[in-house]
């Protein structure tokens, strides 16, 4: 799959401080995102500079800022049970080599908690993978919104079956 050059970093994370991006796709104010699923809780939505083809973020409705500290463990736990479903969705759908599941964000941009959802295809030589897969360094994927929706499209019907909702 090919790859372009990212956005670029400064401008990005500027941006990111200005407003909370996740706040504006759960009130639905933000369509530039390819929702994946949504509940009362939480959504998933494609990553929009995906250095992996399905790389999801997956984040709680409401603002929390620490991954941890914001939850009392009954919501953590329900939260977690949507992160599972969606990576193994992910997985259903591209039968990846591995899933990543990773926590990040700053407290400088990108504040609303959120997981990120990362397949690995098959065949990554072991130099490009783990966090090195995720790397802006090497470009992200150029796909196109259609190709973006058609993979959304895919992966709905898939984490609504195993999270229990309509696609």
């Amino acid at each position: 799959m090919s790859r372009r050059p990212p956005p670029e970093l400064e401008g990005y994370a500027e941006r990111a401080r200005e407003h909370c991006f996740i706040c504006a796709i759960a009130a639905g104010e933000d369509r530039r995102h390819h929702l994946v699923y949504e509940d009362e809780v939480a959504i998933a939505f494609l990553n929009r500079f995906p250095t992996l083809e399905g790389y999801t973020i997956v984040a709680p409705r409401e603002h929390r800022e620490q991954v941890t500290g914001d939850f009392p463990a009954d919501e953590y736990v329900a939260l977690q049970r949507v992160v599972y479903g969606v990576a193994e969705g992910v997985r259903a759908v591209l039968e990846p080599e591995r899933v990543y599941i990773l926590s990040l964000g700053s407290q400088a941009a990108n504040a609303h908690v959120h997981w990120h959802v990362a397949p690995l295809p098959p065949g990554v030589p072991f130099e490009e993978q783990q966090l090195e897969a995720l790397s802006w360094e090497r470009g992200i994927l150029d796909l196109s919104d259609a190709d973006m929706a058609a993979l959304a499209d895919r992966l709905r019907p898939e984490l609504a079956a195993r999270l229990g909702t309509a696609p």
